[in-house]
């Protein structure tokens, strides 16, 4: 019988996939996090994506450079964590424009830096995102006319009476809707969409 040689496989898991292994996050965790991360991300340069806020932010807690303060969930943790590193992106930007090097960005967070006025306008990268991820709203909820109804509403921006009302849609039907839509979103990964 011929010997075979054992594999030498390194599989490298994220950190994320790490603080999944060690328990230190569970899955519905990771998913509101992964939520977190994308709100935090809007608004940063196109290199600077909502994974690498949250990949960044779990490596920080499992190196030890960032240590989880006793009575504060995983979540809020991270959740400052990730704050915290797109705060220290922007200043890293200031700074560099301060000292003479080029930004690399046109505008600095809120308001600390403008060294050109921004383009109001998403680049091609990120409307192609939008209406890609527009498009899987869409399809999630192609069976659910409630659901399509209250999503016209907000992207109208009505409030959630006047969708109720021109809907013709109980406040119960209403907020049913809105906790299975959640539910999907969060499923699906699209759920910054309404927030």
């Amino acid at each position: 019988m011929p010997q075979t040689q054992p594999l030498d496989l390194h599989i490298v898991a994220t950190p994320a996939e790490t603080a999944l292994a060690l328990k230190l996050v569970s899955e519905a965790d990771l998913l509101r996090l992964k939520i977190i991360a994308r709100l935090h991300a809007r608004g940063l340069p196109a290199d600077v994506g909502w994974a690498d806020l949250l990949q960044e932010a779990f490596t920080r807690v499992l190196d030890g450079s960032r240590h989880q303060p006793e009575g504060v969930s995983i979540v809020a943790f991270l959740a400052g964590v990730m704050r915290s590193l797109k705060s220290e992106h922007w200043r890293r930007v200031a700074r560099e424009s301060r000292y003479g090097q080029a930004a690399p960005y046109s505008q600095v967070d809120e308001g600390t830096l403008d060294t050109e006025p921004r383009d109001p306008a998403p680049d091609l990268e990120r409307s192609l995102n939008a209406l890609q991820e527009l498009a899987a709203v869409d399809r999630l909820f192609v069976d659910d006319p409630i659901a399509l109804q209250i999503i016209a509403g907000l992207a109208e921006g009505l409030s959630a009476e006047r969708i109720r009302g021109a809907a013709g849609i109980s406040k119960i039907d209403y907020d049913s809707a809105r906790k299975r839509m959640r539910r999907a979103l969060l499923r699906e990964g699209l759920a910054c969409r309404l927030a």
